[in-house]
């Protein structure tokens, strides 16, 4: 197969018979004819050895621009560059994306996140007494409100700011631009969220402060910039009830 390749690739090594080139007088690689038929000039002979050479060790001949002799040029190490090129792009860029998650695990800075309870609510609320309900659910209303309170199995409309005790925030209905809707008393929401809510009255604020068993029990996967919820872990929500649909209207 060598051999073949070789034939192939050099007129000077086919037969007379086989010659592509209607001429009969064969040409050395620097364009000048070759009158001999016995013996190869030793511009010839250099050429051919150059590239036998070239061949065996990898690389890729060239012709030379002093004497139409050739330059092996190293395959192997051209490849090599290339491979280096590609992995210097892959390690910048993979750089670059752990720095963009390294961001985004950061987070907003707190006080660029909308907030029920802004710094001077969370002053006020450390000489608000705090109740604590019969199945551990503890709370401080912020704010009491005047209107009635929800009857289990109804709709209500609240604006919601959900904490990890540490006080960074998981969840927010003021982030995305209206207020959760959803049947109080009837399992649609955490526990301690479905408590808390049935005791307040519309237009109240309040915090609860919610144990692992009445938040939630497998946990909740963090987004991008969030906070992780372990498993039965205790949970913080600031709630404002805004209406009850249906209730309101009577």
């Amino acid at each position: 197969m060598a051999a073949t390749a070789s034939a192939a690739a050099s007129p000077l090594l086919l037969p007379s018979a086989r010659r592509p080139f209607p001429s009969s007088k064969p040409w050395l690689p620097d364009g000048r004819a070759f009158r001999g038929s016995r013996a190869l000039s030793s511009a010839a002979r250099r050429c051919c050895c150059c590239c036998c050479r070239c061949e065996a060790a990898g690389e890729a001949p060239q012709r030379g621009v002093d004497d139409g002799g050739v330059v092996c040029t190293s395959t192997t190490r051209s490849r090599r560059s290339v491979l280096g090129v590609a992995v210097g792009v892959s390690s910048a860029l993979a750089l670059g994306l752990a720095a963009f998650d390294d961001a985004l695990a950061a987070g907003l800075p707190p006080e660029e996140k909308p907030k029920l309870c802004d710094a001077a609510c969370e002053k006020d609320l450390e000489n608000v007494p705090m109740v604590t309900t019969e199945s551990g659910l503890q709370y401080k209303d912020i704010k009491v409100g005047e209107g009635p309170s929800p009857p289990i199995g109804f709709q209500v409309a609240a604006n919601y700011v959900a904490m990890v005790p540490n006080g960074q925030i998981f969840d927010s209905s003021l982030e995305k631009g209206q207020p959760y809707i959803f049947r109080v008393g009837s399992g649609q929401v955490i526990k301690g969220l479905d408590e808390g809510i049935l005791s307040m009255k519309v237009g109240g604020l309040r915090r609860l402060y919610i144990p692992g068993p009445l938040a939630f029990p497998k946990g909740l996967t963090s987004a991008p910039g969030r906070p992780r919820v372990a498993p039965s872990s205790p949970v913080m929500f600031d709630v404002n009830l805004l209406y009850i649909p249906g209730l309101d209207d009577e």
